[in-house]
């Protein structure tokens, strides 16, 4: 086969080889372009990368696969048969070892192979089965277990991805030095913050490493990330442990979920992009984008929740003149979470008024967004006491709590629940007239088991595997009446499930702290959800300054503002539109409108995110590349990746409209001193 080569180091004419293992002084070996994995007689491995001039990942043999029980973990399996399957498109190799000690015996069936288009994923499963006589209790189960070596003369020891969701809402990708543990639970970890992307991916300026699950629905694992000594290195695994612990009688067996190992060069771009496009060959399709998804977004929440209409209205004509072309009612509509009634302040006449309040929207040239939080029910409400049974539970009956909203989850997996929520979209888009709904809320990313027992699910755990079939019911429902809805969903902060994203058309920066937490998950949302997919940089009032549209545009997200109008409204001061504010709005929107880059293919696999400096983005519109550099301040010369070493190119800063330079691809070196950023697109010249 073209990228896979199986390396077994006994000569063989069988497929199937059955032997002790014991009597062989070799070690069967599994092979790549990119890496082999080997291992020895107790089914412990090693990984060793092919690059070029790379330090070793590792110097020992790792229990890479555990079983865990109530009072130990079995580590150690003496290796008693090898089998080699060759399919289509991958070579499998399957090892089989055998744990017996005093009364207990235990089977362990491993099966590895590497994909004909994924050389640098390793994909690994594990069955055992209980040959004691007694019945065996198992905890859970660890796969791909290994420590990482730090380079040399390196600082940070690493950088990493970490696909966790915390209530802090930390940096998805971060530094890893001695002393660093996160968990990294794929539950909730805390009372409304949980999921994310089943991925932690460390890496050094040579090599990275990345271990995850690839199943097709979210997971309850652990995927923690340990770094306590440069001497044992970095600790990477995947861990998984039962709600409730598995009795196996004799023969009875229990199976890992699919995990993997990526092996790759650079930062966590590549490993999150093959993670995507294996998933997407399983099944997992993600939807077209409509255009209306990448046009520039106004949102009233700078008015806050106590919001008048007049204030919305009044604005309406100024969002249109300074070029945007959504415009978000958000929090504050509706008289309670749950009920979703229209607010009689607001709205005294109900649904006419807001179907007027929409056609005002519409009257001014832009489309109209509702914000909406689902999944949440207030205490009191009309709904919680008609439909009780709509609540997800917690194990001790308890409800389940969303802080911010000061109400409680309803389960994702219950029908009624998701038929209540379906009929509140054909009242948005099709009764009311909205264009696009912002789905809004931490407790949105990932919901906790439910043990309701009127809703007689086959596992508490339904609830949270079944989450992105709920979305994908709001998503079918509203396509349904507009087939060019924008679905966006703002999870507050939080990692993104990743098994979320098919089923929206539209992510977001998502009340970002920095206008590095800008950038990091515009790259890390275009590796997931596709490298030209819609990435909304939320309101730049969020970014440094609160002003800070490079950082979207030169990433490709679309720009968006809360900004407030007219000047005389002292209440909103902090978010009004002063003059000088509306010049430098309208020059950004130009900017982004000329280029719109987020239409465009984003070049993540270019540049290195941690290491490489200064920090930079690529984004390619056919044969023109644009790169975003950002640094504090920048004096050093700067390299161009990605360009055609036969091709001389014209240097243009785009944000000021002026020519800097020319160079060629076979000497791509820019000498140029910034501030802050630099935006510039490289232009062949004919």
């Amino acid at each position: 086969m073209k990228f896979i080569k199986l390396y077994i180091t006994i000569i063989l004419i069988s497929i199937v080889y059955n032997f002790s293992f014991a009597q062989l002084n070799e070690r069967p070996q599994l092979a790549s372009d990119i890496f082999i994995i080997e291992y020895d007689s107790l089914m412990h491995s090693t990984i060793k990368d092919k690059y070029k001039n790379s330090e070793p990942l590792m110097n020992k043999y790792f229990s890479s696969e555990q079983l865990i029980l109530p009072n130990d973990s079995i580590k150690n399996f003496t290796l008693t048969n090898i089998n080699t399957l060759n399919n289509n498109k991958s070579n499998d190799l399957v090892l089989e070892g055998i744990y017996n000690d005093k009364n207990l015996k235990i089977k362990k069936e491993l099966t590895v192979k590497f994909e004909d288009d994924f050389p640098g994923f390793l994909i690994t499963k594990v069955k055992y089965t209980n040959l004691s006589k007694d019945s065996l209790t198992v905890v859970g189960w660890i796969n791909n277990n290994y420590n990482i070596l730090p380079a040399k003369d390196t600082t940070p020891s690493f950088w990493s991805f970490q696909g966790a969701t915390y209530e802090d809402r930390r940096d998805w990708v971060k530094p890893v030095d001695e002393g660093y543990y996160q968990e990294n639970y794929m539950g909730m970890n805390a009372s409304d913050y949980g999921g994310g992307t089943p991925i932690s991916d460390i890496w050094r300026p040579d090599v990275g490493f990345g271990v995850g699950v690839l199943e097709m629905t979210p997971k309850l694992v652990s995927i923690p990330v340990t770094y306590l000594s440069d001497k044992i290195g970095a600790n990477i695994n995947v861990t998984y442990k039962y709600i409730e612990t598995k009795k196996l009688a004799y023969k009875d067996s229990i199976e890992t979920f699919t995990t993997f190992v990526s092996i790759h060069k650079g930062d966590y771009f590549t490993t999150l992009v093959n993670f995507r496009k294996i998933l997407q060959n399983n099944g997992l399709a993600f939807q077209n984008f409509p255009d209306d998804a990448y046009l520039p977004e106004w949102c009233a929440w700078g008015y806050e929740r106590n919001f008048t209409i007049d204030e919305v209205l009044g604005t309406l004509p100024k969002v249109s003149e300074v070029g945007y072309d959504w415009a978000t009612l958000d929090d504050g509509w509706q008289t309670a979470e749950g009920d979703w009634y229209l607010n009689p302040k607001r709205f005294p006449n109900g649904d006419v008024d807001m179907k007027n309040f929409v056609d005002e929207i519409h009257k001014q040239n832009l489309k109209a967004m509702l914000w909406w939080a689902p999944l949440a029910v207030d205490p009191g409400t009309d709904l919680i006491k008609e439909h009780p049974d709509y609540l997800l539970l917690n194990k001790d009956s308890s409800k389940q709590k969303i802080s911010w909203w000061d109400s409680y989850y309803l389960c994702p997996a219950y029908q009624p629940v998701i038929d209540y929520h379906i009929k509140l979209v054909k009242k948005f888009i099709g009764e009311w007239g909205f264009d696009g709904l912002k789905i809004d809320g931490q407790h949105l990313n990932a919901v906790p088991p439910c043990f309701n027992e009127v809703h007689h699910h086959t596992s508490p755990e339904e609830s949270v595997e079944k989450l992105p079939l709920f979305y994908k019911a709001i998503y079918d429902a509203a396509k349904e009446i507009n087939p060019n809805v924008v679905i966006q969903l703002c999870p507050c902060g939080t990692n993104y499930s990743f098994y979320n994203l098919p089923y929206m058309n539209q992510t977001v920066a998502s009340d970002p702290t920095s206008s590095w937490q800008i950038r990091l998950k515009g790259k890390t949302l275009k590796a997931l959800m596709g490298t030209n997919s819609p990435y909304f940089g939320d309101h730049v009032e969020l970014s440094d300054s609160g002003s800070d549209f490079a950082s979207t545009v030169g990433v490709g997200g679309i720009v968006g503002t809360k900004f407030t109008y007219p000047t005389d409204q002292l209440e909103h001061k902090n978010y009004l539109l002063t003059k000088e504010k509306e010049a430098k709005w309208k020059k950004w929107l130009k900017i982004y409108n000329d280029n719109l880059l987020s239409k465009a293919v984003y070049r993540g696999e270019l540049y290195d995110l941690g290491y490489d400096k200064p920090e930079t983005h690529v984004i390619q519109k056919g044969d023109t590349l644009y790169y975003a550099f950002y640094a504090d301040k920048w004096n050093d010369p700067i390299e161009l990746r990605g360009l055609n070493k036969n091709k001389s190119y014209k240097v243009i800063d785009y944000v000021d409209e002026k020519e800097i330079g020319e160079i060629t691809g076979s000497s791509p070196i820019l000498n140029y001193n910034f501030d802050k950023y630099l935006l510039i697109k490289v232009v062949p010249v004919d």
